[in-house]
């Protein structure tokens, strides 16, 4: 078999990021419509991730956010996102890469996306998102459990 040298799965990956750059376009311009809210996987050891030391050590390697009802001041641009969310009622600003995000799910519509990401040494990693580091927002979990993904997930 002949080696892709054009290299299509990167590609593809690129092509699948633009829409979650598109998702989050959407959400910052006109709000989340109906019930769709977005779970974003990173990998908080990427290169470009800007998060606090305090998120990082809870956080060394992957995080995962919830963008639904208390965010601020999302701004997209092609290379990364940022955003404002609270963990445990203690602001916190978070610049993402999307060459950083591991995953994107909607779990309104059940429509995901996972990513190979470059980890911090460089080695490209396939892991899907697991669990959920989840920002205060009215639920019956306590601010900042841990969730898995796998319980929004059709079986």
């Amino acid at each position: 078999m002949t080696e892709d040298l054009m290299r299509y799965d990167m590609l593809a990956q690129d092509a699948l990021r633009g829409v979650v750059r598109r998702a989050l376009k959407i959400a910052r311009d006109q709000g989340l419509p109906g019930e769709h809210h977005f779970y974003i996987s990173f990998r908080s050891n990427a290169p470009g991730v800007e998060i606090s030391e305090k998120l990082r050590k809870q956080y060394p390697e992957e995080m995962t956010i919830v963008l639904q009802h208390q965010f601020w001041n999302l701004e997209v641009n092609e290379e990364r996102f940022s955003v404002e969310l609270t963990f445990n009622k203690i602001p916190e600003r978070l610049v993402i890469p999307f060459s950083a995000v591991l995953g994107f799910f909607d779990p309104t519509v059940q429509f995901g996306l996972q990513f190979q990401v470059q980890g911090a040494g460089g080695e490209a990693t396939e892991e899907p998102a697991t669990e959920a580091s989840k920002p205060d927002e009215p639920a019956a979990d306590a601010p900042g459990a841990v969730v898995s993904l796998d319980a929004f997930r059709k079986k």
